[in-house]
């Protein structure tokens, strides 16, 4: 008769015997003469502003694997609710499946009450998950949104931290975007002078960043409508060839040619169907 066992339920949220566990492998590997894994770099570069009359989202659109480009169509602003979108930086696959979950729970919390979710819900909900896990989910993001209360932007770091700023930049391009905002940025912005500034920002970052490139995307969202533009503007261009670059016949020179005929046989070929009824 086979025994019945009874499995435990794990427990939810951080597990710091992962953290004893690392610890431990990071010592033998040392006692070896080996060398831990590196973390992957990722690039990126997404920003966001609060203008006159609501927020503007902005992003480039190029996704890496080290020194490849996976991706030159990535989409990095990510629906939360129909009020509220979401930038992501870091590993494409956290971004994307954190801002799922949390978009997901909106929903129910907006089923539930009955009520469009307000801006801070979404945020207290994100910073709450990446801090359980405690910087292990590589997902930097950049919240905005309108509710009742007006227009909110925050950025939040993959440890957990939030801030609440007018102008916000993320991602390894984050510091030439920042720079562009800082000269630039005033309040009570009008809608237009907003999305050049946003789209500058990311053009900024996509010319001084190898991990940022492509195409610029951006998001608009006011008190009674969302405009997401896909894309907003190309900032490489791919330029054109303006010579022949092929070597002419005869440029490089032959010191003997030998030309062979072979005498083939015409064979007639058939195909059959495999029966498979």
């Amino acid at each position: 008769m086979a025994a019945v066992t009874v499995r435990s339920v794990l427990p939810s949220g951080f597990q710091f015997g992962n953290c004893r566990r690392n610890a431990l492998l990071e010592k033998e590997l040392t006692q070896k003469g080996q060398k831990l894994p590196a973390a992957r770099k990722t690039g990126t570069t997404i920003a966001g502003i609060v203008f006159k009359d609501g927020i503007i989202l902005g992003a480039d659109t190029r996704a890496t694997e080290g020194m490849i480009v996976a991706d030159k169509n990535c989409a990095k602003i990510h629906y939360i609710a129909p009020n509220i979108y979401c930038c992501g930086a870091g590993t494409a696959a956290d971004t994307e499946m954190t801002t799922q979950m949390i978009s997901s729970n909106i929903e129910l919390h907006s089923l539930s009450t009955g009520r469009l979710a307000k801006v801070a819900t979404a945020n207290r909900m994100l910073k709450q998950l990446l801090f359980r896990y405690q910087g292990y989910i590589g997902a930097a993001l950049v919240l905005g949104g309108v509710d009742y209360t007006g227009p909110h932007l925050y950025s939040i770091y993959p440890h957990g931290s939030t801030d609440k700023l007018p102008y916000v930049t993320m991602g390894s391009g984050s510091l030439a975007a920042m720079a562009v905002f800082e000269d630039r940025y005033r309040p009570d912005l009008e809608e237009e002078e907003a999305k050049q500034l946003v789209r500058d920002a990311i053009a900024s970052g996509i010319f001084n960043d190898l991990g940022s490139g492509s195409n610029i995307d951006l998001c608009v969202i006011t008190k009674n409508k969302v405009d997401y533009i896909r894309p907003h503007d190309e900032a490489n261009k791919k330029g054109v060839r303006t010579g022949d670059y092929k070597y002419k016949k005869g440029t490089t020179g032959i010191q003997s040619e030998k030309i062979t005929h072979f005498n083939l046989d015409l064979v007639e070929e058939s195909v059959q169907t495999m029966d498979t009824s």
